[in-house]
């Protein structure tokens, strides 16, 4: 069955009609002790939830591990879930990655709905159909492709984020308009992030999660052109376990926001994209992301992790890059000198 994705106004109403069309004995909702406290009051009062059984796993993505993935199981078995049971993921990209692993393996799969309530799993994490666990220091090492019956976004939950959360989310927008064309791109950088419009955010949202569905449903399982979608991420998922590995997490949407930096440097120096775009675009994540202080020391670790890439071939580094706004290039092999050259232009800002 197709994934359903349902643009919420409405959300009691339209969370009623995805658990009709979901059949299921018993309902489970997972949520982590951030959206425990902001967005499951949202929801909790509503008729359809009523015999619900709520399973609760720390924030945080030092928490999308194989420990809480087993607490998950644990819990699901102690309410006495049987393979025609429902689950819903309601939470942030943590919550909807890990959930879905659960559900996706639970009893060999039953069926989920997510319900994200960040603006990066509304664009990102809960649509397409992957899920999973970080492993032995690695990004997403563990993981299968399932998607959720139905995904409903309702921005609703934005007004719940902070600062960073809303701009983590947005990096990942920044980049399905890249992969799209001038006019979305364009939009993008005049959106001003010090003073958030939410209902002109809301517009996008819809806007974003339509380039990356007709991505994903070209290509389900990564074959070809949905490695268009790991735009910023080689360099950025390594550098995402490289500030969690130092035990100072950052953000997914932050790394992906300074794997662009990167991988638009790359781009021009090697598929001709524009320089004066790239500078506009790196100008932008500059003065909304900050930095990040990895020196030169860093360099091996940070090339090691991207050698542990899942979209790697051998010993080659394989890289999503542009050569203009919407014109995609997949499987760009780029040398180790050439991607220090990038770091040390990231270094730069």
């Amino acid at each position: 069955m197709p994934q359903t994705i349902i643009h919420s106004h409405l959300l009691n109403q339209e969370l009623t009609i995805a658990l009709s069309e979901c059949s299921h004995d018993k309902l489970f909702v997972l949520v982590d002790l951030t959206t425990l406290r902001f967005c499951w009051p949202v929801i909790s009062g509503f008729t359809c939830l009523r015999d619900s059984h709520l399973i609760i796993i720390g924030a945080g993505d030092s928490h999308k591990n194989l420990d809480t993935l087993s607490q998950v199981w644990s819990s699901l078995v102690e309410g006495g879930a049987t393979r025609h049971s429902c689950l819903i993921n309601l939470g942030g990209g943590m919550v909807t990655d890990l959930g879905g692993m659960a559900a996706s393996t639970f009893k060999r799969g039953i069926n989920f709905i997510n319900l994200p309530t960040t603006l990066l799993a509304m664009v990102d994490a809960s649509v397409g159909g992957k899920t999973g666990i970080n492993f032995h220091g690695l990004k997403n090492e563990v993981g299968v492709f399932s998607e959720a019956t139905h995904v409903i976004l309702d921005t609703i939950f934005l007004k719940t984020l902070d600062t960073e959360n809303l701009r983590s989310g947005y990096a990942e927008m920044l980049k399905h308009a890249l992969l799209y064309n001038n006019k979305m791109w364009q939009r993008h950088l005049a959106y001003d992030l010090s003073a958030p419009d939410l209902i002109q955010l809301g517009d996008m949202v819809s806007e974003s999660v339509v380039v990356k569905q007709h991505i994903v449903t070209e290509d389900p399982h990564e074959r070809g052109i949905r490695k268009a979608l790991n735009l910023g991420h080689t360099v950025g998922h390594a550098l995402e376990s490289w500030a969690l590995n130092r035990g100072k997490p950052i953000l997914h949407g932050y790394a992906v926001a300074y794997g662009l930096i990167c991988e638009l440097y790359l781009s021009c120096l090697h598929t001709g994209f524009p320089t004066e775009k790239m500078r506009s675009t790196v100008q932008y994540i500059r003065d909304f992301y900050g930095h990040l202080p990895i020196t030169c020391k860093d360099y091996p670790k940070l090339l090691d992790l991207m050698h542990h890439d899942k979209k790697n071939v051998a010993d080659s580094i394989n890289f999503t890059l542009l050569g203009d706004i919407g014109d995609i290039r997949i499987n760009q092999m780029v040398s180790e000198n050439d991607i220090q050259e990038a770091l040390d232009f990231f270094r730069e800002g």
